[in-house]
């Protein structure tokens, strides 16, 4: 049976977080998992609620300590939390104040354990234990759990590390300081924050700013070196702000194609190079490029890319088993590929293809978008048998044959939107991920449904 520490090498005293500037050591962090997995039940599985981005490490060092795995829902409605209870036994809530249990059974955090100068143990851990249950929404509604071993959460750590430490040319991310605008329950958070320190090297500040304003408050209390972690959509809002960057050593990017043009204004801004990372719940974290040198991306130290198109599959280091990628990619060497589209927001029409995504980026690539996003309503066939689309936009001052106008000079004929919507503000969820669900919503709310005459 092989074995991971909890904890990846460093000395016990290096900060593995800092909330409001002040460090929080390793040896701290050791004392709080140890003191909450006390009084853990003795089964059952975590959903963990913590905002704070500390007590959210916390909460899965006690769940790793007491055997029990974290549950990563998409998110947490009444209807996911009801399906999570009757599909692990013993499911129970971590959470920072009474009352935050989303219905379930609940643990509150208790108050930081006295570390004390003794020596503490890094627990060893079977690496096949599951840390982690990311669940997905299912067709069926149902959450569909992927489990992620310990072992292979740390190799894929340590192996991100390894490629950032590369991009900001130093030799490690020890003393590096991370501010996420993405909550550590998402995947890209969970790994590029919490696993980044935990087995990285990096720590990471405690809270998640959201607003411009916070964000640079946030960078600024934070020493150098230091680093950002947010979605496209969180950095065109914080470039768009008008305020003044602090300067940082990297920011990192997920969660939605990013535009070259927005990279760049990234790049100037922050003086910082701009990584973006390539993944997917099964695998985990895969590939990155920095977006302003080409479409390239360059797989983890250890992975393998065999197939092509949307037959792409990963192996190797923290992908023991080949796994199919769930995007249209063109396979250019074993570890370099571009990236086409998901498989499922593909588009044909009359004969031709194209992704929502690749639709979506020259669409916000347009001067004077604010946002906006395509929809393809389902069965919304005209007359001819042919798919017309539907843009949802907000661009305030900018009418609808200027954005037509644009857009027919960026792709084809075929693809131009329908009908182009006007709005105050996209459905994002807080990682600036825009779901299927909540655009036909919104389109339900605009009277658009899906057969059209």
């Amino acid at each position: 049976m092989t074995s991971e520490t909890l904890l990846g090498a460093g000395p016990l005293e290096a900060a593995i977080a800092r909330r409001d500037g002040v460090a929080i050591s390793r040896r701290q962090y050791l004392a709080d998992a140890a003191a909450l997995a006390e009084r853990l039940p003795p089964c059952g599985a975590m959903l963990n609620l913590s905002a704070d981005r500390y007590r959210f490490a916390v909460g899965l060092g006690a769940a790793l300590l007491r055997g029990h795995a974290c549950l990563l829902p998409p998110n947490h409605t009444p209807h996911t939390v009801e399906r999570l209870r009757s599909r692990f036994a013993g499911a129970y809530a971590l959470v920072e104040a009474e009352g935050e249990g989303d219905g379930l059974p609940s643990i509150v955090h208790g108050p930081s354990a006295v570390a004390g100068t003794i020596p503490l143990p890094n627990p060893r851990l079977d690496a096949d234990r599951v840390a982690a249950y990311v669940l997905t929404s299912g067709s069926t509604g149902e959450p569909v759990p992927h489990a992620k071993p310990w072992g292979l959460l740390a190799a894929g750590a340590r192996a991100e590390a390894a490629r950032l430490a590369e991009a900001t040319g130093r030799e490690s991310l020890a003393g590096f300081t991370l501010v996420a605008t993405v909550p550590p329950q998402h995947m890209f958070g969970f790994e590029s924050s919490v696993l980044l320190a935990l087995h990285g090297g990096a720590a990471f500040d405690a809270g998640r700013p959201f607003y411009p304003a916070d964000v640079v408050a946030a960078l600024a209390a934070t020493p150098a070196p230091r680093g950002l972690v947010t979605t496209p959509f969180h950095l065109k809002a914080l470039l768009d702000s008008g305020l003044a960057m602090p300067k940082v050593e990297l920011v990192l990017c997920a969660t939605a194609p990013l535009s070259p043009q927005l990279a760049a204004r990234s790049e100037a801004a922050f003086a910082a190079p701009l990584i973006e990372i390539y993944g997917c719940t099964e695998a985990g974290q895969v590939a990155t490029r920095r977006t302003t040198a080409g479409a390239e991306w360059h797989a983890f130290a250890g992975l393998t890319l065999d197939g092509n198109d949307d037959h792409a599959r990963v192996s190797g280091g923290h992908v023991p088993e080949p796994t199919p990628l769930a995007d249209v990619l063109e396979v250019l060497a074993p570890d370099r590929f571009r990236l086409l589209g998901r498989s499922n927001d593909l588009v044909n029409i009359a004969g031709k293809r194209s992704s929502l995504s690749h639709l979506n980026f020259h669409l916000n690539a347009i001067e004077g978008v604010v946002d906006g996003a395509f929809w393809s309503p389902p069965n919304a066939a005209d007359a001819a048998g042919v798919t017309r689309l539907v843009a949802f936009v907000v661009a305030p001052g900018l009418g609808r044959e200027r954005i037509l106008a644009a857009l027919r000079s960026r792709v084809d004929a075929a693809f131009l939107p329908r009908r182009i919507v006007p709005v105050e503000a996209l459905p994002r969820e807080a990682t600036g991920k825009l779901t299927a669900t909540r655009l036909a919503e919104l389109a339900a709310a605009h009277g658009i449904g899906g057969h059209r005459p």
